[in-house]
């Protein structure tokens, strides 16, 4: 899933870069706040909170903040929000998945439709692309932590099911029901890893040249750039070349 992985790496070039993470921490501290009123407030009894809390703190979140959003859930607050998906197809036929959290149904729905047909997409009926993606824990582990052989039997101890390893690093997939008990693994044999998610992992890819992809970051780009958008998934494919030219 090379397309998957270059596009976590664009997007995580483009996080550090981007000067408006107060933006970021919102969605995190959404995030936070939603995981916190389901279900336990203590992180030790809540795999959901423990991994929003990690992934916030692998952005810099500071602590204050995700203290805030957990006070936030006890106090009441943050009941409002309903997890909704959206499915389309971006330029030149690209799956699109946009994962949103809103205390309004109708104002997200009309938004994210109208940035669609903005940016030469279209939204679909839920299902119409989820079927190119499965979903899957997420680990992702800098190249330091050790090569791909230590990498992969750490892994397979922790009963993940497969992983990636290149120069940039090592990424570890497992089972979504898998992924607390994975990652709290791997954390044992390897240290704190980059990022701990939940992620749309692309079966089937869309080959995309520079022109394609320019637009298809427009779009991503206009989609997260709405305050009741979590995260936005694509199966896109492009070629180092394509990459490097952006």
């Amino acid at each position: 899933m090379a397309g998957h992985s270059k596009w976590a790496n664009i997007q995580h070039r483009k996080g550090r870069q981007d000067a408006a993470r107060s933006k970021l921490f919102s969605k995190f501290s959404k995030e936070i706040t939603v995981a916190a009123k389901m279900g336990d407030p203590d992180p030790d009894k809540n795999p959901r909170l423990r991994l929003a809390i990690k992934e916030a703190k692998s952005q810099s979140m500071p602590k204050d903040n995700i203290e805030r959003a957990i006070k936030k859930a006890i106090g009441g607050d943050g009941d409002a929000y309903e997890e909704i998906r959206y499915e389309g197809y971006g330029p030149n036929g690209v799956a699109v998945i946009v994962e949103a959290m809103t205390d309004n149904r109708n104002r997200t729905a009309s938004n994210v439709r109208s940035t669609f047909t903005k940016h030469g997409g279209n939204l679909g009926e839920t299902g119409s692309v989820g079927f190119m993606f499965e979903r899957k824990g997420e680990v992702v582990y800098p190249a330091e932590v050790g090569d791909a052989d230590t990498v992969m039997m750490a892994a397979i101890e922790a009963g993940a099911e497969d992983v990636e390893s290149s120069e940039e690093g090592h990424v570890i997939w497992c089972a979504d029901t898998d992924l607390n008990e994975v990652s709290t693994a791997l954390e044992a044999e390897l240290g704190e890893s980059d990022s701990t998610k939940l992620v749309w992992k692309p079966t089937t890819t869309t080959e995309l040249d520079l022109d394609a992809m320019q637009k298809l970051m427009k779009l991503v780009d206009a989609l997260e750039d709405d305050d009741d958008v979590q995260r936005v998934t694509t199966n896109f494919e492009a070629s180092d070349e394509v990459m490097a030219a952006l």
